[in-house]
């Protein structure tokens, strides 16, 4: 660059993730002769080190800028710039500024990357929400890591380019080198997808109690939980749960798959997520990783289930601080992360489904072994679960191992297809009863307003729920859980009203609720 150069002012775009969403982030870069590197706009750590990135990429690209003072500044100026994203904009708007490279049409896309030291560029997270605003903001396309782009082309109406290294996108912008946008039949591509899955009921052996437990609560959208001794299938079969849960809308597809963009959990490669998560966490997690936040924000494991399935296996052994914080979300669908430095809103709709032994040796109730725990233990180890919590799982269901003749025989069982042609069939009639009822979508999500119009009893329904309440001293929340469960029930039957055998089978998913349950031990 000539020693008597003036300044120069030049704009790159980039975006920045907040949340779930993104907003358009401006790289304003002045370059002139100098030796000096300063960036401002409430960059990171990562942000800060992007220089010494950059200038290795450019000398490994076989550009030769000269001695440069450069000022960056990373506008809106208030709000913070995280991660090394930020280089592929910087290094960009530093050959622009040098004249070392022109580009005419920089300023109508949106850049984003991380550079290695040879200047080729590596993916980063957040694409997805990154290219639908740069389409909201007017932007004609998208300039992303090759890695990044079958997640971008998600988005219509965007021109999506890819690129492999610093040179490639420099000679992109200058318009030495043609590229061809990245274009995707999204609706083809989810509708084509949607219906795999890796696991099928057809492979479970017996437990049909438990698979008709699974029918009724996916039909409902009512959470779950399983109680029963090692090795009788409660994992196996909640793996299961996805293939009869009803299909994700292309809105819904849409919405996780940017949670799980900004969470950089999405494969490489992949477009639009077409079946509906299934998040299992260890018991050891941290309430911070169940609800999100973070020193960094990234959406945790209550979102990455939004929905889908939130499975948690061994459900006391989880700490209570990690229990209590699923209370809000469960009612909400939704989790507000509020810390000193940011306030974030993470949605947060998903169908808990946890499981568990019934007491600390594992074997009570068991039908063969004997439970070997103390009198009151089986109690205690029930207390671990607060009451709060036990009011939003709406069913409770006791499984036990499957007998060697059943185990054996060769498997028969009604493949996963099948079960959710119901349970979509129930899910349609529950769509149209709340179609002017907003944020109201199944059966577990009414209110006690609802309940009192879609759930009228008639008097033998009545008789049999009082009888049963008196005869096993079930607790009064038990009551809501037991209609809310009746309606789904009579709405997989076909039946605009509740009859008996519907709240017969919904008092039989009440099992904790009975008052002399784990009350004593057996020896």
């Amino acid at each position: 660059m000539p020693e008597k150069q003036k300044e120069t002012l030049v704009k790159s775009y980039a975006a920045a993730v907040y949340g779930i969403n993104a907003m358009i982030i401006t790289v304003e870069t002045v370059v002139q002769t100098g030796m000096q590197f300063s960036i401002v706009g409430l960059p990171d750590a990562a942000v800060k080190e992007s220089y010494a990135r950059v200038q290795s990429a450019m000398r490994q690209s076989g550009y030769n800028a000269g001695r440069l003072r450069v000022v960056v500044n990373l506008a809106p100026a208030d709000v913070r710039k995280e991660g090394a994203a930020y280089d592929l904009p910087i290094a960009v708007a530093i050959l622009v500024g040098a004249g070392t490279v022109q580009a005419p049409q920089l300023d109508r896309y949106v850049i984003m990357g991380e550079l290695s030291l040879d200047g080729s560029v590596l993916p980063v997270k957040g694409v997805l929400p990154m290219a639908i605003e740069a389409r909201a903001a007017g932007f004609k396309g998208i300039i992303v890591p090759k890695a990044n782009v079958s997640e971008a082309a998600v988005v219509n109406k965007l021109e999506v380019y890819g690129v492999e290294n610093l040179r490639e996108a420099a000679d992109f912008l200058s318009g030495r080198l043609a590229l061809e946008p990245t274009v995707a039949d999204t609706r083809a591509e989810f509708a084509a997808a949607r219906n795999h899955f890796d696991y099928d009921f057809s492979e479970v052996s017996g437990q049909e109690n438990v698979k008709r437990a699974f029918e009724v609560a996916c039909a409902g959208g009512h959470n779950i939980l399983l109680v029963g001794p090692p090795g009788s299938g409660k994992s196996m079969m909640a793996k299961r749960l996805p293939s009869i849960m009803p299909p994700m809308t292309l809105g819904e597809a849409l919405e996780t798959t940017k949670i799980h963009s900004v969470a950089g959990k999405l494969r490489r490669g992949s477009r639009l997520m077409t079946v509906r998560p299934f998040r299992a966490p260890h018991h050891t997690i941290s309430p911070v990783a169940m609800v999100g936040g973070g020193t960094t924000p990234q959406p945790g494991e209550i979102s990455l289930a939004h929905n889908g399935i939130l499975f948690l296996d061994e459900f006391p052994e989880f700490p209570r601080t990690v229990l209590e914080v699923l209370r809000q979300p469960l009612e909400d669908r939704h989790i507000s992360v509020s810390r000193a430095r940011y306030q974030l809103d993470y949605p947060a709709s998903f169908m808990l489904v946890a499981s568990m032994n019934p007491c600390p040796c594992g074997y009570y109730n068991h039908p063969t072994r004997a439970c070997t725990c103390p009198p009151g233990a089986v109690s205690k180890y029930m207390s671990r679960i607060s009451g709060p919590l036990l009011d939003r799982i709406d069913i409770q269901c006791e499984i036990m191992p499957v007998e060697f003749d059943e185990l054996s025989a060769p498997r028969t069982g009604e493949p996963s297809a099948a079960i959710r042609a119901r349970v979509e069939a129930a899910r349609a009639i529950q769509e149209r009863r709340f179609a002017d009822v907003q944020g109201v979508h199944c059966n577990a999500q009414m209110t006690r307003h609802l309940m009192d119009i879609h759930c009228a009893l008639s008097a033998d329904c009545r008789a049999i729920l009082k009888k049963a309440m008196e005869k096993y001293s079930m607790s009064a929340r038990a009551y809501d859980r037991i209609l809310k469960v009746a309606r789904t029930i009579a709405d997989l039957a076909g039946s605009a009203d509740i009859k008996a055998p519907h709240i017969s089978e919904a008092i039989n998913y009440r099992s904790l609720d009975r008052g002399n349950w784990g009350l004593t031990a057996a020896f």
